[in-house]
């Protein structure tokens, strides 16, 4: 007993059913305090048990991302035959709208672990939507997306840790130096002081910014914004790195080195979802493409498969009066069976062929309508007309807003 005849209070030990006192403090009249304490401590031990199990998902999420990260850069994973490939990326129904407009409509594709896979389109075919939902900036109104087996609504987190995002604006701050900022990022994931001023001095002489090292970003040009930008997204050099048109406004020298140091990442285990607008870099580096216009898959496969859609080779005609191109368009139609495209600004008409053999034709017939053709060739087809054939129109110089 202590003074003023109050008994001593039920003895707490330190503890979870501390959090639940003021829970339970109102009722100390109302129960004897040995109740009180069985029923705080039972309530603590339940709240204990809910944690430890929070504790252990968490775990276990880790656990997978680590496994994967590694098992998506083993080389027999990437080398082995495609059916036997574990995916990178699976897209199954995809649906995305902004009001009434329809950004992404029923998308579907898949892409392989260790390639390059180019997405090309017109401005507002989804491009872009499609890539922030892959990287959980946005949520899907339908269908499925996965990186590496993983849903990106249901696992953002694991997600998150196995993806590189290099967007169409640079993400660099701009009141401080190349050096600062990659330190910076590299110290966010985790690199300690050291080697985040190692890997900083590393990727500068890799993207040829080492003279500019200490300038800040307010002094760089655009390009020299962009290959910062792109530098920033490879610290960590995750297994699936997003690419949105990575090399738009950079000068041809620099632009040929992104393409070798885009080619390195795939040589060292990362998968590369690539997004241009020029289709001689599709050409150069994406080892498969998929062709989408009005959030659709209008055309996927090899770049050699897509030129093969189109015909063999194609037909280019120049002529001495513009005011012809429609009727040499339908004269050439009507020979080789395919839809013409004509320039009325430079007086062109350009058809894909799938019989070389009927140029003569063509020619004869022309010539036997008074049309005079100035200039004549025979080329193969290039993605240009891939595009032209399958969306009606060409990429557009600016970047889509979708």
């Amino acid at each position: 007993m202590l003074e003023h005849g109050c008994s001593a209070p039920p003895s707490l030990q330190f503890g979870p059913q501390l959090l639940l006192l003021p829970w339970t403090g109102y009722a100390a009249d109302r129960f004897e305090r040995r109740k009180l304490l069985i029923v705080t401590q039972a309530a603590s031990g339940f709240l204990a048990l809910i944690l430890g199990l929070l504790c252990v998902t968490e775990l276990v999420q880790l656990w997978h991302v680590y496994v994967i990260a590694f098992y998506s850069r083993d080389k027999s994973l990437i080398n082995a035959p495609d059916k036997t490939q574990e995916l990178a990326i699976e897209v199954h129904g995809l649906v995305k709208a902004f009001g009434k407009h329809r950004a992404v409509d029923d998308l579907s594709f898949c892409v392989p672990s260790g390639c390059i896979y180019g997405v090309l389109g017109p401005n507002g075919a989804g491009k872009t939507t499609t890539i922030n939902i892959l990287a959980t900036l946005l949520r899907a109104d339908a269908g499925v997306a996965k990186v590496f087996g993983y849903d990106v609504t249901q696992y953002p987190q694991i997600v998150r840790q196995l993806i590189g995002v290099t967007g169409q604006y640079a993400s660099v701050d701009e009141t401080l130096s190349a050096t600062e900022n990659l330190v910076i990022f590299s110290r966010l994931l985790g690199l300690s002081a050291q080697q985040a001023r190692r890997k900083a001095s590393s990727l500068l002489e890799e993207f040829g910014l080492t003279e500019a090292a200490m300038r800040p970003l307010s002094q760089f040009s655009g390009g020299m914004r962009r290959r910062l930008d792109l530098a920033a997204s490879l610290i960590a050099q995750p297994p699936l790195i997003f690419l949105d048109e990575p090399t738009t406004g950079l000068d041809p020298r620099t632009r040929s080195q992104m393409w070798d140091t885009i080619r390195r990442l795939v040589r060292t285990g990362s998968t590369v979802l690539l997004t241009t607008q020029y289709l001689d870099e599709a050409d150069q580096l994406a080892s498969r493409i998929v062709v989408v216009d009005h959030g659709k898959v209008v055309a996927e496969g090899t770049p050699d498969e897509l030129k093969k859609r189109v015909g063999t080779a194609t037909l280019h005609l120049r002529l001495s009066d513009t005011m012809q191109l429609p009727a040499a368009q339908q004269i050439v139609e009507q020979h080789l069976g395919l839809k013409a495209n004509r320039s009325p600004d430079t007086g062109t008409l350009s058809a894909p062929m799938i019989d070389a053999d009927k140029v003569t034709a063509v020619l004869i017939s022309l010539r036997g309508a008074g049309v005079h053709v100035s200039e004549m060739s025979v080329q193969k087809p290039t993605l240009d007309e891939v595009f032209l054939t399958l969306t009606g129109q060409g990429v557009k110089v600016k970047g889509d807003p979708l």
